[in-house]
């Protein structure tokens, strides 16, 4: 089950003179889980250990993956949006955000955030708008969401005058209640025009035994991470209207064209949800 890069593109290894390989990174821990070649010794060691820990990891990874797509199906779809904010992209696979959005509406609009270098230099040779929408790639760090909004490159590329669908997939466990992530959302929601989305995946321990998990293995290789309830996942929707089914395990949302058996929540142990503003 390794990564599906864009046809006839191999990833290089070469590297941006400020990356740091002897520090993990989210974005590469996950390439390396899901058989992708950019990533280094930090991240093998991280990836191994949360491995370890949870075997179900990538089976958890795959469906992050699977549950973006189902969402901008949905929100390219059903609810007419045409521009996207994509924050904590990680390194490109295929299909991603844009290839699903303009693949139901070849005129939409995205952008993409992260901040490693490595997803920069990969962001810029990959990410190949269609000939009617556009694509861009901001560096930029999620607990600066002012800085995110005023990007000219953003203000560019969207409308913010318009609706536009905010995705947050496999980001917001790795900021810690210290940062105030919920605080981080409502000021990025702020931004948005009425009529605009908040998609959301967030990794759980609800579903885990007491102590399973792989928070303890991130956190010893230097990586933030914080798995967060129910009830604190439900906070970052404070003041939207929810899509149905509302908020559910990610396996079960919107997977009615997903092969059946989908994994138990044990297996991939994530909330998913969409919701309007209204």
């Amino acid at each position: 089950m390794g990564a599906t890069w864009f046809p006839g593109i191999t990833p290089s290894r070469e590297m941006p003179a400020e990356i740091d390989t002897s520090v993990a990174h989210p974005a590469r821990v996950y390439d390396y889980i899901l058989g992708g070649k950019n990533n280094f010794a930090a991240d093998q060691a991280a990836a191994r250990a949360a491995l370890t820990a949870n075997p179900a990891l990538a089976t958890a990874m795959l469906e992050n993956r699977a549950v973006m797509r189902r969402m901008t199906a949905f929100l390219a779809g059903e609810a007419g949006i045409r521009q996207f904010l994509d924050i904590g992209t990680g390194l490109p696979t295929s299909p991603n955000l844009h290839e699903v959005a303009q693949e139901r509406a070849p005129s939409a609009r995205v952008v993409y955030v992260d901040n490693d270098p490595i997803v920069l230099a990969h962001a810029r040779a990959l990410m190949a708008s269609s000939a009617d929408g556009s694509c861009a790639y901001v560096e930029a760090d999620l607990r600066a969401p002012d800085a995110i909004m005023a990007n000219p490159l953003l203000q560019e590329t969207l409308n913010m005058a318009k609706p536009v669908a905010l995705v947050l997939a496999g980001i917001l466990h790795f900021i810690p209640d210290s940062d105030r992530p919920h605080d981080i959302v409502a000021r990025l929601v702020a931004a948005l025009a009425p009529g605009s989305y908040l998609a959301i995946q967030h990794p759980t321990a609800d579903f885990y035994p007491p102590g399973a998990g792989t928070a303890a293995a991130y956190q010893r290789a230097g990586i933030a991470f914080q798995y967060r309830t129910r009830e604190e996942f439900a906070r970052f929707f404070t003041g939207l209207e929810l899509v149905p089914p509302g908020i559910v395990p990610m396996a079960d949302w919107w997977a009615e064209t997903e092969p059946a058996p989908r994994p138990a929540p044990s297996e991939a142990s994530a909330y998913a949800a969409v919701a309007r503003k209204n």
